[in-house]
């Protein structure tokens, strides 16, 4: 099942929580590698993926080989174009990497929905 950003917009004045995975310093799941990775699921390219995102091409590349870098395996496959196009793929691992991230996320979300409440009311309009 494909996801998009949408989905874990808060509702209206509510805090949104964004979480980001780091090790020794390096950043390597985010809430922008992780929206590539839903849009190159649901984009079948990385060229149809970033316009998706409103990123270039460069960029999208660029974060795909960072992705594909920091794990054991790579989490995007792709083909090169020609007279059928090119094409991307999540792998099997980084479909995995993608609905481990996302459910971190709703379990962050809902464990935090008490305190973030309580923060929203102590904000100024």
């Amino acid at each position: 099942m494909s996801r998009t950003a949408a989905d874990h917009t808060p509702a209206s004045g509510a805090l949104a929580l964004s979480l980001r995975l780091r090790k020794d310093e390096r950043n390597l799941l985010g809430p922008g590698k992780i929206a590539l990775l839903g849009a190159i699921e649901s984009a079948g390219s990385i060229s149809g993926a970033a316009r998706t995102l409103g990123m270039s091409y460069r960029r999208a590349w660029l974060l795909v080989e960072a992705l594909n870098a920091g794990f054991k395996s790579p989490l995007v496959a792709a083909s090169h174009g020609g007279r059928q196009g090119g094409g991307a793929a999540l792998t099997e691992n980084g479909a995995s990497v993608l609905a481990l991230f996302r459910a971190l996320e709703r379990k962050a979300a809902k464990a935090s929905l008490r305190e973030r409440r309580e923060l929203a009311r102590l904000l100024s309009d």
